[in-house]
């Protein structure tokens, strides 16, 4: 029979006082300090990139992995090239990753200029037959296109890795059906649609980041011997891709004794001692930079300012932060402009000039335009900012 009355010990936390709380926090279980040793640690992610090429195009590809090492420090980074780029990656072709392969693991040559000179030959046959077994070894988890050509696709489907990314319009359009995942470029800058293509690669964004060239000892001595006497130099770039990109030979000429009779040291980028158009520019040897690809990467850290067309030096330079004058006619400075990290670049570019990708020898009309003293004001401009920043 109920009574109404408490039981003394429940008042005094007796007999019920060890009954649940329906308030009390349920008991935690004891997280460990340390996973235990019986799970296996998760291995780092390995990524494939391709970008076989050219210069300014494997430049424009490298702000993205650079982000990428900077958020996954651990991953295993592989790049396929063409040989003759691989200067832009590593100071000796190969190695341990450091100064002389600061951000990727492992190079994969990919000899197309080869190829194309015997596609059917037996040699070729055999190097793309290595390449295939070379790419499938390293046993890939992600592979990104960042060329979008054809050839480029069918160089990354050789990987097999499990995914396989490339953009959603390359600039050859059948790339796209070999990609397994197709991503749309929101960016203008190839610079930031390479960044958007490597993010999906990883499944956080990415921003574009500084980039670190490799530093080959040997090709700095030989840099620092040749600027002796040259200190505070003007590097002239004048070739470009195609003939519209190029800025008249006559105004580099123009450009280079106005240059010269201000006192300022010039040297112009020469292929061989015999490059016909740096020839028609000074007849100086003593002016001519004649170089490997590992010692103008040299002798553009040294450059006070480099002048040039929409072209790999000038690209090379910006990449650097070396003060840059990039004159620009057919393409545009939105999307293929040196937008680097800490780039320090002025732009120059006539308002008639026309988006035109159509490989004309002629120089483009709007480029033409550009004359020497408006070049000679941004020179000025940026020698003089540079001054005052300190020469790096």
């Amino acid at each position: 029979m109920t009574t109404g009355k408490r039981c003394r010990l429940c008042d005094d936390g007796g007999l019920d006082s060890h009954a649940p709380n329906p308030q009390a926090p349920a008991p935690q279980t004891p997280v460990p300090d340390v996973v235990p040793s019986h799970v296996p640690a998760r291995p780092p992610l390995r990524i494939l990139i391709v970008r076989v090429g050219a210069m300014g195009d494997v430049l424009h590809g490298l702000p993205a992995v650079a982000a990428l090492r900077a958020a996954l420090p651990d991953c295993f980074i592989g790049w396929a090239i063409e040989p003759r780029w691989t200067n832009l990656l590593s100071a000796n072709g190969g190695g341990v990753r450091g100064p002389a392969m600061p951000i990727v693991d492992r190079l994969h040559p990919v000899p197309t200029s080869e190829w194309k000179r015997g596609p059917f030959s037996l040699r070729t046959l055999r190097s793309i037959a290595g390449l295939w077994r070379e790419l499938r070894r390293e046993r890939y988890d992600v592979c990104v296109d960042l060329q979008g050509s054809i050839r480029s696709a069918w160089i990354g489907r050789m990987a097999a890795a499990p995914r396989y990314i490339g953009p959603a319009n390359p600039r050859e359009r059948p790339a796209r059906i070999l990609y397994g995942e197709r991503v749309a470029a929101g960016a203008a800058s190839v610079i930031e649609q390479a960044c958007e293509l490597v993010s999906a690669a990883v499944g956080s964004v990415l921003q574009p980041a500084p980039v670190r060239l490799p530093l080959d000892l040997e090709a700095e001595a030989w840099a620092e011997a040749r600027v002796a006497g040259h200190r505070g130099f003007a590097l002239l770039a004048p070739t470009a891709g195609w003939g519209a990109k190029q800025w008249p030979v006559d105004r580099f000429r123009a450009l280079l004794e106005a240059l010269r009779a201000q006192g300022v040291p010039v040297l112009v980028n020469a292929s061989s001692p015999g490059d016909p158009v740096a020839a028609e520019i000074t007849a100086d040897p003593a002016e001519l930079a004649i170089s490997t690809l590992a010692q103008l990467v040299a002798l553009t850290r040294r450059a006070a300012v480099v002048v040039g067309g929409d072209t790999g030096p000038v690209h090379l330079a910006a990449a650097l932060g070396r003060p840059t004058v990039a004159l620009f006619g057919p393409t545009d400075p939105a999307r293929n402009g040196p937008h680097f990290v800490g780039a320090r670049v002025r732009v120059l570019r006539d308002p008639s000039s026309r988006l035109d990708h159509r490989r004309h020898t002629a120089t483009d009309a709007g480029l033409a335009k550009i004359a020497v003293p408006g070049v000679l004001t941004a020179i000025r401009e940026m020698m003089g900012e540079a001054t005052g920043r300190g020469t790096g």
